[in-house]
Protein backbone atom coordinates (compact mmCIF):
# COMPACT_ATOMS: atom_id res chain seq x y z
CA UNK A 1 0.00 0.00 0.00
CA UNK A 2 3.13 1.87 0.19
CA UNK A 3 4.04 2.20 -2.78
CA UNK A 4 0.41 2.31 -4.03
CA UNK A 5 -0.03 5.58 -2.42
CA UNK A 6 3.44 7.54 -3.20
CA UNK A 7 2.50 6.55 -7.09
CA UNK A 8 -0.77 8.03 -6.69
CA UNK A 9 0.61 11.07 -5.13
CA UNK A 10 3.07 11.09 -7.84
CA UNK A 11 0.37 10.91 -10.41
CA UNK A 12 -1.69 13.83 -9.23
CA UNK A 13 0.95 16.31 -7.88
CA UNK A 14 3.76 15.77 -10.27
CA UNK A 15 6.30 15.11 -8.10
CA UNK A 16 7.32 12.35 -5.67
CA UNK A 17 6.38 13.12 -2.36
CA UNK A 18 8.78 13.61 0.72
CA UNK A 19 7.04 10.82 3.09
CA UNK A 20 4.63 8.39 3.13
CA UNK A 21 3.19 7.89 6.49
CA UNK A 22 0.32 5.52 8.63
CA UNK A 23 -1.73 5.58 11.18
CA UNK A 24 -4.58 2.86 12.60
CA UNK A 25 -7.73 2.64 13.07
CA UNK A 26 -9.13 0.62 17.09
CA UNK A 27 -11.05 -1.55 18.93
CA UNK A 28 -11.77 -0.91 22.68
CA UNK A 29 -11.50 -3.82 24.02
CA UNK A 30 -13.19 -2.53 27.56
CA UNK A 31 -14.18 0.97 28.96
CA UNK A 32 -17.03 2.68 26.53
CA UNK A 33 -18.43 5.68 27.17
CA UNK A 34 -16.02 6.47 29.86
CA UNK A 35 -13.37 9.01 28.36
CA UNK A 36 -15.55 11.99 28.35
CA UNK A 37 -16.08 11.22 31.52
CA UNK A 38 -12.21 11.55 32.78
CA UNK A 39 -12.43 8.02 33.12
CA UNK A 40 -10.40 4.68 31.59
CA UNK A 41 -10.21 2.99 28.73
CA UNK A 42 -8.25 0.35 26.80
CA UNK A 43 -8.48 0.37 23.40
CA UNK A 44 -5.92 -1.66 21.20
CA UNK A 45 -4.96 -0.88 17.43
CA UNK A 46 -5.68 -2.89 14.66
CA UNK A 47 -3.48 -3.25 11.48
CA UNK A 48 -6.39 -1.24 9.29
CA UNK A 49 -4.63 2.22 8.46
CA UNK A 50 -5.01 5.27 6.65
CA UNK A 51 -2.01 5.99 4.71
CA UNK A 52 -1.07 9.67 3.52
CA UNK A 53 1.49 10.48 1.24
CA UNK A 54 2.82 14.08 2.51
CA UNK A 55 4.84 16.84 1.44
CA UNK A 56 4.89 20.56 2.40
CA UNK A 57 4.11 23.61 0.46
CA UNK A 58 5.23 27.30 1.43
CA UNK A 59 2.09 29.21 -0.45
CA UNK A 60 -0.13 28.70 1.87
CA UNK A 61 -2.36 25.68 -0.14
CA UNK A 62 -3.63 22.67 1.32
CA UNK A 63 -4.39 19.92 -1.51
CA UNK A 64 -6.36 17.00 -0.22
CA UNK A 65 -7.26 13.88 -1.99
CA UNK A 66 -8.47 10.41 -1.24
CA UNK A 67 -7.93 7.31 -3.06
CA UNK A 68 -11.12 5.63 -1.68
CA UNK A 69 -13.49 8.78 -2.59
CA UNK A 70 -14.69 9.64 -6.13
CA UNK A 71 -14.03 13.09 -6.37
CA UNK A 72 -11.31 15.60 -7.76
CA UNK A 73 -8.71 17.32 -5.39
CA UNK A 74 -9.53 19.70 -2.42
CA UNK A 75 -8.01 22.69 -2.62
CA UNK A 76 -8.11 25.21 0.47
CA UNK A 77 -6.11 28.03 2.21
CA UNK A 78 -4.78 27.11 5.40
CA UNK A 79 -5.22 30.91 6.15
CA UNK A 80 -9.14 30.45 5.20
CA UNK A 81 -9.83 26.98 7.34
CA UNK A 82 -12.82 27.70 8.90
CA UNK A 83 -14.46 25.27 11.71
CA UNK A 84 -17.92 23.50 11.17
CA UNK A 85 -18.21 24.38 7.31
CA UNK A 86 -17.48 20.86 5.96
CA UNK A 87 -18.90 17.62 6.62
CA UNK A 88 -16.69 16.41 4.35
CA UNK A 89 -13.83 13.56 4.42
CA UNK A 90 -11.51 16.38 4.23
CA UNK A 91 -12.58 18.20 7.09
CA UNK A 92 -10.71 15.43 9.24
CA UNK A 93 -7.15 16.28 7.89
CA UNK A 94 -8.03 19.85 6.98
CA UNK A 95 -8.78 20.55 10.52
CA UNK A 96 -5.53 19.11 12.22
CA UNK A 97 -3.91 21.80 10.18
CA UNK A 98 -6.38 24.64 11.64
CA UNK A 99 -5.78 23.30 14.94
CA UNK A 100 -2.14 23.21 14.35
CA UNK A 101 -1.92 26.44 13.34
CA UNK A 102 -4.12 27.24 16.38
CA UNK A 103 -2.05 26.24 18.40
CA UNK A 104 0.94 28.22 17.21
CA UNK A 105 2.50 26.03 14.55
CA UNK A 106 3.72 27.86 11.14
CA UNK A 107 1.95 24.99 8.39
CA UNK A 108 2.32 26.99 5.14
CA UNK A 109 0.62 24.66 3.30
CA UNK A 110 1.10 20.68 1.94
CA UNK A 111 -0.28 18.57 -0.41
CA UNK A 112 -1.88 14.81 0.67
CA UNK A 113 -2.68 11.81 -0.86
CA UNK A 114 -4.35 9.58 1.63
CA UNK A 115 -5.96 5.91 1.19
CA UNK A 116 -7.45 3.79 4.21
CA UNK A 117 -8.42 0.29 4.74
CA UNK A 118 -9.94 1.05 8.31
CA UNK A 119 -13.75 0.22 7.65
CA UNK A 120 -16.21 3.10 7.79
CA UNK A 121 -18.97 3.76 10.17
CA UNK A 122 -18.25 0.45 11.87
CA UNK A 123 -17.02 1.91 14.87
CA UNK A 124 -13.36 1.77 14.70
CA UNK A 125 -12.15 5.15 14.43
CA UNK A 126 -11.94 5.85 10.50
CA UNK A 127 -11.54 9.26 11.00
CA UNK A 128 -9.23 9.28 14.19
CA UNK A 129 -6.38 7.60 11.73
CA UNK A 130 -7.21 10.30 8.90
CA UNK A 131 -6.43 12.61 11.69
CA UNK A 132 -3.44 10.94 13.48
CA UNK A 133 -2.07 10.27 10.33
CA UNK A 134 -2.01 13.94 9.00
CA UNK A 135 -0.83 15.41 12.51
CA UNK A 136 2.31 13.15 12.50
CA UNK A 137 3.16 13.78 8.64
CA UNK A 138 3.32 17.70 9.15
CA UNK A 139 5.03 17.17 13.01
CA UNK A 140 7.58 15.30 11.38
CA UNK A 141 7.64 17.61 7.78
CA UNK A 142 7.63 21.00 9.92
CA UNK A 143 9.63 19.55 12.62
CA UNK A 144 7.19 20.47 14.81
CA UNK A 145 8.65 18.47 17.95
CA UNK A 146 4.89 17.57 19.28
CA UNK A 147 5.16 14.23 21.55
CA UNK A 148 2.76 11.19 20.13
CA UNK A 149 -0.25 12.64 23.21
CA UNK A 150 0.10 16.07 22.08
CA UNK A 151 -0.70 14.87 18.65
CA UNK A 152 -3.48 12.64 19.64
CA UNK A 153 -4.90 15.98 21.60
CA UNK A 154 -4.46 18.24 18.62
CA UNK A 155 -6.61 15.76 16.16
CA UNK A 156 -9.24 15.29 19.05
CA UNK A 157 -9.64 19.03 18.75
CA UNK A 158 -9.56 19.15 14.96
CA UNK A 159 -12.53 16.88 15.89
CA UNK A 160 -14.25 18.33 18.49
CA UNK A 161 -13.60 22.36 17.41
CA UNK A 162 -13.56 21.87 13.64
CA UNK A 163 -15.25 19.28 12.51
CA UNK A 164 -18.08 19.70 15.04
CA UNK A 165 -17.86 15.55 17.15
CA UNK A 166 -17.72 15.76 20.94
CA UNK A 167 -15.76 13.28 20.65
CA UNK A 168 -13.21 12.28 23.95
CA UNK A 169 -9.37 11.66 23.29
CA UNK A 170 -9.15 7.93 23.13
CA UNK A 171 -9.74 7.11 19.45
CA UNK A 172 -7.09 9.30 18.78
CA UNK A 173 -4.30 8.49 21.45
CA UNK A 174 -5.29 5.08 20.54
CA UNK A 175 -4.05 5.96 16.91
CA UNK A 176 -0.95 7.43 17.77
CA UNK A 177 0.57 5.93 21.13
CA UNK A 178 -0.41 1.84 20.95
CA UNK A 179 2.33 -0.30 20.98
CA UNK A 180 2.11 -3.71 19.13
CA UNK A 181 1.07 -6.90 20.84
CA UNK A 182 -0.49 -4.80 23.49
CA UNK A 183 -3.80 -2.59 24.87
CA UNK A 184 -3.59 0.08 25.80
CA UNK A 185 -4.48 1.65 29.42
CA UNK A 186 -5.47 5.14 28.88
CA UNK A 187 -6.34 7.62 32.11
CA UNK A 188 -8.53 10.21 30.29
CA UNK A 189 -8.13 12.40 33.29
CA UNK A 190 -4.28 12.71 32.90
CA UNK A 191 -3.42 11.11 29.85
CA UNK A 192 -0.87 8.93 31.33
CA UNK A 193 -0.94 5.50 29.37
CA UNK A 194 0.34 1.96 30.26
CA UNK A 195 1.02 -0.66 27.46
CA UNK A 196 -0.68 -3.84 28.77
CA UNK A 197 0.54 -7.36 26.97
CA UNK A 198 -1.68 -8.56 24.67
CA UNK A 199 -0.39 -11.54 23.13
CA UNK A 200 -3.44 -13.38 22.74
CA UNK A 201 -1.82 -15.96 20.16
CA UNK A 202 1.18 -17.31 22.36
CA UNK A 203 -1.69 -18.22 24.25
CA UNK A 204 -3.80 -19.97 21.56
CA UNK A 205 -6.63 -17.16 21.59
CA UNK A 206 -8.48 -14.65 19.32
CA UNK A 207 -10.00 -11.17 19.59
CA UNK A 208 -12.88 -11.06 16.71
CA UNK A 209 -14.16 -8.31 15.33
CA UNK A 210 -17.51 -7.93 13.70
CA UNK A 211 -18.58 -5.62 11.83
CA UNK A 212 -22.16 -5.37 11.33
CA UNK A 213 -22.33 -2.79 8.76
CA UNK A 214 -25.21 -1.55 10.42
CA UNK A 215 -25.61 2.43 11.60
CA UNK A 216 -28.98 3.15 12.80
CA UNK A 217 -30.67 6.51 12.70
CA UNK A 218 -31.17 6.04 16.34
CA UNK A 219 -27.74 7.07 16.76
CA UNK A 220 -27.59 10.41 15.37
CA UNK A 221 -27.42 12.89 18.41
CA UNK A 222 -27.72 10.45 20.97
CA UNK A 223 -24.16 10.49 21.76
CA UNK A 224 -24.67 14.03 22.67
CA UNK A 225 -27.71 13.30 24.66
CA UNK A 226 -25.59 10.87 26.73
CA UNK A 227 -22.51 12.78 27.60
CA UNK A 228 -25.14 15.61 28.51
CA UNK A 229 -27.03 12.87 31.36
CA UNK A 230 -23.82 12.26 32.52
CA UNK A 231 -22.66 15.60 33.18
CA UNK A 232 -25.69 16.06 34.54
CA UNK A 233 -25.41 13.09 36.96
CA UNK A 234 -22.03 14.51 37.72
CA UNK A 235 -23.49 17.85 38.86
CA UNK A 236 -26.10 16.50 40.68
CA UNK A 237 -23.80 14.57 42.50
CA UNK A 238 -21.58 17.42 43.59
CA UNK A 239 -18.75 15.83 41.04
CA UNK A 240 -16.87 17.04 38.46
CA UNK A 241 -16.99 13.87 36.48
CA UNK A 242 -18.21 10.74 37.17
CA UNK A 243 -14.54 9.28 37.25
CA UNK A 244 -14.97 10.67 40.95
CA UNK A 245 -17.95 8.38 41.97
CA UNK A 246 -16.34 5.51 43.86
CA UNK A 247 -17.30 2.43 42.70
CA UNK A 248 -17.68 1.48 46.27
CA UNK A 249 -20.12 4.01 46.65
CA UNK A 250 -22.46 3.47 43.49
CA UNK A 251 -25.43 2.14 45.29
CA UNK A 252 -25.63 5.25 47.59
CA UNK A 253 -24.25 7.40 44.91
CA UNK A 254 -27.44 6.25 42.95
CA UNK A 255 -30.03 6.49 45.68
CA UNK A 256 -29.31 10.32 45.26
CA UNK A 257 -30.73 10.61 41.82
CA UNK A 258 -34.17 10.83 41.26
CA UNK A 259 -34.23 10.75 37.38
CA UNK A 260 -33.99 6.74 36.08
CA UNK A 261 -32.51 8.39 33.05
CA UNK A 262 -29.51 9.73 34.41
CA UNK A 263 -29.18 6.89 37.52
CA UNK A 264 -28.83 4.31 34.23
CA UNK A 265 -26.07 6.59 32.91
CA UNK A 266 -24.12 6.73 36.05
CA UNK A 267 -24.18 3.19 37.09
CA UNK A 268 -22.96 2.32 33.83
CA UNK A 269 -20.04 4.87 33.67
CA UNK A 270 -18.88 4.09 37.17
CA UNK A 271 -19.53 0.20 36.51
CA UNK A 272 -17.65 0.42 33.05
CA UNK A 273 -14.93 2.04 34.89
CA UNK A 274 -14.21 -0.74 37.54
CA UNK A 275 -13.98 -2.73 34.69
CA UNK A 276 -11.76 -1.66 32.98
CA UNK A 277 -9.54 -2.48 36.20
CA UNK A 278 -10.65 -5.43 36.43
CA UNK A 279 -9.57 -6.58 33.19
CA UNK A 280 -5.61 -4.88 33.73
CA UNK A 281 -5.74 -7.16 37.59
CA UNK A 282 -6.83 -9.99 35.49
CA UNK A 283 -4.14 -9.57 32.58
CA UNK A 284 -1.69 -8.54 35.17
CA UNK A 285 -1.54 -12.25 36.19
CA UNK A 286 -2.07 -13.91 33.07
CA UNK A 287 -5.60 -14.95 33.49
CA UNK A 288 -6.46 -13.56 30.37
CA UNK A 289 -9.28 -15.59 29.29
CA UNK A 290 -11.23 -14.65 32.54
CA UNK A 291 -11.44 -11.17 30.51
CA UNK A 292 -14.11 -12.75 28.72
CA UNK A 293 -17.04 -12.69 31.12
CA UNK A 294 -16.23 -8.84 32.09
CA UNK A 295 -16.72 -8.25 28.22
CA UNK A 296 -20.13 -9.62 28.81
CA UNK A 297 -21.22 -7.86 31.66
CA UNK A 298 -20.20 -4.97 29.56
CA UNK A 299 -22.22 -5.42 26.85
CA UNK A 300 -25.44 -6.18 29.29
CA UNK A 301 -24.95 -2.06 30.61
CA UNK A 302 -24.54 -0.55 27.42
CA UNK A 303 -27.23 -2.29 26.28
CA UNK A 304 -29.54 -1.87 29.33
CA UNK A 305 -28.24 1.30 31.16
CA UNK A 306 -26.73 2.69 28.76
CA UNK A 307 -29.33 1.69 25.60
CA UNK A 308 -27.13 2.08 22.83
CA UNK A 309 -26.72 -1.66 21.65
CA UNK A 310 -29.36 -2.69 18.74
CA UNK A 311 -30.50 -6.21 17.58
CA UNK A 312 -27.73 -6.67 15.53
CA UNK A 313 -25.17 -6.14 18.03
CA UNK A 314 -27.27 -7.88 20.87
CA UNK A 315 -27.15 -10.85 17.95
CA UNK A 316 -23.66 -10.90 17.60
CA UNK A 317 -22.99 -11.48 21.38
CA UNK A 318 -25.54 -13.83 22.38
CA UNK A 319 -24.91 -16.33 19.29
CA UNK A 320 -21.23 -15.65 19.68
CA UNK A 321 -21.44 -17.07 23.46
CA UNK A 322 -23.68 -19.49 22.76
CA UNK A 323 -21.34 -21.13 20.19
CA UNK A 324 -18.64 -21.21 22.85
CA UNK A 325 -17.35 -17.70 22.77
CA UNK A 326 -14.96 -16.38 26.02
CA UNK A 327 -17.00 -13.25 25.88
CA UNK A 328 -18.40 -10.68 23.81
CA UNK A 329 -19.57 -6.79 23.65
CA UNK A 330 -20.27 -4.37 21.43
CA UNK A 331 -17.20 -1.88 21.16
CA UNK A 332 -17.80 2.00 19.89
CA UNK A 333 -20.73 4.69 19.82
CA UNK A 334 -23.36 2.35 19.62
CA UNK A 335 -26.56 1.64 17.46
CA UNK A 336 -24.69 -0.46 15.21
CA UNK A 337 -21.12 -0.56 14.15
CA UNK A 338 -19.04 -3.48 15.67
CA UNK A 339 -18.40 -6.34 18.52
CA UNK A 340 -15.58 -7.69 20.00
CA UNK A 341 -15.49 -11.41 20.30
CA UNK A 342 -12.97 -13.10 22.78
CA UNK A 343 -12.70 -17.22 21.85
CA UNK A 344 -10.25 -19.47 21.47
CA UNK A 345 -8.30 -19.41 18.06
CA UNK A 346 -9.69 -23.25 17.64
CA UNK A 347 -13.44 -22.02 17.92
CA UNK A 348 -12.46 -18.66 15.44
CA UNK A 349 -14.53 -20.37 12.43
CA UNK A 350 -17.14 -22.21 14.18
CA UNK A 351 -18.68 -19.07 15.86
CA UNK A 352 -18.14 -17.50 12.70
CA UNK A 353 -20.33 -19.18 11.36
CA UNK A 354 -23.11 -19.79 13.37
CA UNK A 355 -22.76 -15.78 13.47
CA UNK A 356 -23.36 -15.53 10.08
CA UNK A 357 -25.82 -18.33 10.02
CA UNK A 358 -27.81 -16.35 12.57
CA UNK A 359 -28.00 -13.00 10.76
CA UNK A 360 -29.12 -14.73 7.75
CA UNK A 361 -31.92 -16.14 9.70
CA UNK A 362 -33.19 -12.90 11.03
CA UNK A 363 -33.23 -11.05 7.93
CA UNK A 364 -29.50 -9.12 8.18
CA UNK A 365 -27.45 -7.74 6.33
CA UNK A 366 -23.92 -10.39 6.53
CA UNK A 367 -21.68 -9.43 8.60
CA UNK A 368 -17.98 -8.92 8.43
CA UNK A 369 -15.61 -10.76 10.70
CA UNK A 370 -11.94 -10.40 11.33
CA UNK A 371 -9.21 -10.82 14.19
CA UNK A 372 -8.56 -7.96 15.81
CA UNK A 373 -4.35 -8.03 15.91
CA UNK A 374 -2.94 -5.87 18.63
CA UNK A 375 -1.16 -3.53 16.17
CA UNK A 376 1.65 -0.42 16.13
CA UNK A 377 0.16 2.52 16.25
CA UNK A 378 0.97 5.21 13.83
CA UNK A 379 4.51 5.68 12.31
CA UNK A 380 6.22 7.17 9.03
CA UNK A 381 6.67 3.99 6.15
CA UNK A 382 9.39 6.18 4.39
Amino acid sequence: MTERVREGFTRLYGTVPEGVWAAPGRVNLIGEYTDFNEGFVMPLALPHTAVAAVSRRSDGVLRLHSADIEGPVVELRVDALNPLTDTSWAAYPAGVVWALRQAGHAITGADLHLSSTVPTGAGLSSSAALEVVTALALNDLYDLGLTRPELARLAQRAENDFVGVPCGVMDQTASACCVDGHALHLDCRDLSIRQVPFDLAARGLALLVVDTRVKHALGDGAYAERRAGCEEGARRLGVSHLRDVPYEDLDAALARLSDERVRRYVRHVVSDDHRVQRVIDLLDVGEVRAIGPVLTEGHASLRDDLRISCPELDLVVDTANASGALGARMTGGGFGGSAVVLAEASATDTITKAIEEAFTAAGFTAPRVFPAIPSAGARRLS
